[in-house]
């Protein structure tokens, strides 16, 4: 089964938040699709943050499959998986 692939989960960061979103989540060759997104050709969300000049950094990856990412997505905590974000509330 092709779900149960392992690869790198990874979380980028945005520099500013785009509407709701201050994160973005996805799974598929890493080198790849940082590659991408940097470019604008990512996911749809990154490639709107980009067009709007806002950056995003690589925060962290996990290694996992298909089931762990869709996991971590359903549970909606990015900024809790953030180390960016818990660096911050901890200067507040």
């Amino acid at each position: 089964m092709a779900q149960h692939v392992p690869g790198t989960i990874y979380l980028l960061h945005f520099t500013q938040p785009y509407r709701h979103a201050k994160h973005y989540m996805g799974k598929p060759d890493l080198p790849a699709r940082l590659a991408a997104h940097t470019e604008g050709r990512g996911a749809r969300l990154v490639e709107v943050i980009i067009d709007a000049g806002i950056g995003f950094t690589l925060a962290r990856t996990w290694e996992g499959d298909r089931f762990l990412e869709r996991t971590l997505k359903r549970r909606r905590m990015a900024p809790r998986y953030c180390p960016i974000c818990r660096a911050q509330r901890r200067l507040w």
